[in-house]
């Protein structure tokens, strides 16, 4: 009598253009708080557009970051924000994620936004992961501090721990931290997330800021073009003025010449 053994079922992680890690699961809490905070005020769209390098820059969230491709997502995380510089930002669409050994290295940087839901996973769970996969900065943000136990903190990865970032105290009331991966100081700032730019300590572009820029920059065109018409109205008057003033010269030596005929013919 034979026998024939079971055929083994495959290990080998699943690969090629098709795969596409699964979506992060649907958590209605964590999703309000990183709408809030990253999408419904552009802070994900300002921070790219102020990093640039749009082809090989990534900054994404809310999808799984992994180190290779897997069904099993045990154990893995889906940032509310990652950054990677000199990756495939379209190899992570197509894959639904980040796939380190896809990419080359883990993201540089990557941020979690407190909700009732992951506040604790946040603190308690993510930061180890996180430096195992040898992400080099993580940030957290709490906008009231009730799930973190801090409204902002972030870590640099030193020899495979995280050590903790200063978070200095501003004398408003807000916090800042800089991010040396980013090159820009975070703040609380009114239970909100601010990136500013530490070269002049104002915010990054938004779209607010630039559509002020621009009204600012139309109002000072109109400015300059009424001065102009100004200036131009002003010469317009000084030509007029200046060609009255010849004309007069002109009748007044007419008259001088009547006056010394008349003279001249009487003394005849």
């Amino acid at each position: 009598m034979t026998t024939t053994k079971p055929t083994p079922i495959a290990t080998t992680p699943p690969t090629g253009p098709e795969f596409r890690l699964p979506d992060p699961p649907e958590d209605h809490e964590s999703k309000v708080t990183s709408f809030l905070h990253l999408a419904a005020n552009g802070n994900a769209h300002h921070l790219a557009m102020h990093l640039g390098n749009l082809d090989t820059t990534l900054v994404g969230g809310e999808r799984y970051v992994v180190t290779r491709t897997t069904r099993n997502m045990a154990g893995s995380h889906y940032p509310d924000l990652v950054v990677a510089f000199d990756v495939n930002p379209a190899a992570y669409h197509a894959r639904n994620g980040y796939v380190i050994e896809e990419q080359g290295k883990p993201p540089d940087f990557v941020l979690e936004i407190a909700s009732p839901s992951t506040g604790h996973t946040d603190v308690d769970e993510k930061p180890a992961n996180y430096a195992a996969q040898g992400i080099g900065e993580y940030w957290t943000f709490d906008a009231t501090g009730e799930y973190h136990g801090v409204r902002l903190a972030g870590y640099r990865l030193v020899a495979g721990t995280y050590v903790a970032i200063d978070i200095e105290e501003l004398p408003d009331g807000g916090l800042q931290g800089y991010s040396p991966t980013l090159n820009l100081n975070l703040r609380w700032e009114l239970e909100q997330l601010v990136f500013y730019d530490p070269a002049s300590d104002q915010p990054i572009a938004t779209f607010n800021s630039e559509r002020a820029r621009a009204d600012t920059a139309e109002a000072r065109a109109d400015n300059a073009e009424a001065r102009a018409d100004n200036a131009e109205a002003r010469a317009d008057n000084a030509e007029s003025r200046a060609a009255a003033a010849e004309a007069r010269a002109v009748t007044a030596e007419a008259r001088i010449r009547e006056l010394q005929d008349k003279l001249r013919r009487r003394n005849d």
